[in-house]
C-alpha cells in the first residue's frame, strides 16, 4: 500500500506551493486535486504519466473509493486541497478509512488565502496597539455554526477578522459587523482569487459600500474578506510602532540603548 498525502495547494499561483509539495507533486503516480478551487497551473508539478483526476463532481464516498484504489497501485498518492488542508478541509473523514485501511497518510501545510489576501493588499493584520489577534471564520449558511462562534460574538471582539466561504452574504456580513458595533466607516478589504495569475483583483471600501463595489464587479464567489483595524495603517504615521526594533527596548541579542 503507497501513502496518501493531503497537500495545501497554497492560494493559487503556482510558486506559492512549498517545496515539499512540489516534490511530492512529481513523485506521485495519482493526483486528486479539487477543480472548483485549486488552479490547473499548479499542476505543471507532476509527471507527464501521472494518473490525476478532478474531484468537483464526486461525492465524499467517490473520493474515498478513489484514494483508496489509489494508494493500493501507488507508493505516493496526493489529494491537492487549496490553500492549507487544515483549514475548511475534510481531511479528517477522508482520512479515516485510510487510516482503517492501514494506509499511511501524511499532511503538507499550504499558504491560506487569508495570508495571499493580506500580502495582495499589502495589509498587515496585526498591529501594535491596535490588535494583536486574528480570527479565521465563515458566516454561517447551509454549513452551521457553534452557537458560541456566531459572527457577532466573534466581531465584538474588535479585532482582525478574515472571512472565509462568506463573500456570497456580503451583505449579511456587513450588517452583522454594524450591529457587533464596528462603525459604517470601518475599512473592509475584499480579495478575489488572491495570487492567481492574471485574475486577482483587490476591492477596497467600507462596510457601508463594499456590498455594492462587489456587485459592480461581479464577485461572489473564491474572495477572502478581511476587517482589521490594522487596514490601511502605511498610510497613518502616527501609529504605534513595534517594540521589536525599539533601540530603547532590550533584545536577546541586542542591548537597550539609552539614546
Amino acid at each position: 500500500m503507497g501513502k496518501v498525502w493531503f497537500v495545501g495547494a497554497g492560494p493559487g499561483a503556482p510558486d506559492l506551493i512549498t517545496v515539499r509539495a512540489t516534490r511530492l507533486l512529481a513523485e506521485a503516480g495519482a493526483i486528486l486535486y479539487t477543480g472548483s478551487l485549486v488552479a490547473e497551473t499548479v499542476l505543471e508539478w507532476a509527471s507527464p504519466e501521472c494518473d490525476i483526476a478532478d474531484s468537483k463532481s464526486m461525492d465524499l464516498d467517490a473520493v474515498r473509493t478513489w484514494l483508496l484504489d489509489r494508494a493500493a497501485r501507488h507508493a505516493t498518492v496526493v489529494r491537492l486541497q487549496t490553500g492549507d488542508p487544515s483549514l475548511y478541509g475534510v481531511v479528517a473523514e477522508l482520512a479515516r478509512p485510510l487510516d482503517a485501511a492501514g494506509i499511511e497518510v501524511g499532511m503538507v501545510p499550504g499558504v491560506s488565502s487569508a495570508m495571499a489576501a493580506a500580502a495582495a493588499a499589502g495589509e498587515s493584520l496585526t498591529l501594535p496597539e491596535l490588535t494583536q489577534t486574528v480570527i479565521f471564520t465563515r458566516l454561517a449558511e447551509r454549513t452551521s455554526m457553534p452557537e458560541r462562534e456566531s459572527l457577532a460574538a466573534l466581531a465584538a471582539h474588535g479585532c482582525t477578522l478574515c472571512l472565509f466561504l462568506s463573500i456570497e452574504r456580503i451583505e449579511r456580513v456587513c450588517e452583522i459587523l454594524q450591529q457587533a458595533g464596528w462603525s459604517r466607516e470601518a475599512p473592509m478589504v475584499v480579495v478575489h482569487k488572491a495570487s492567481w495569475p492574471g485574475e486577482e483583483r483587490v476591492l477596497r471600501g467600507t462596510l457601508a459600500d463594499m456590498p455594492e463595489r462587489c456587485r459592480e464587479q461581479g464577485i461572489e464567489r473564491q474572495a477572502m474578506i478581511l476587517v482589521s483595524p490594522t487596514l490601511g495603517a502605511r498610510a497613518r504615521p502616527e501609529q504605534s510602532t513595534s517594540k521589536l526594533y525599539d533601540a530603547a527596548f532590550p533584545r536577546r541579542f541586542r542591548p537597550a540603548s539609552d539614546a
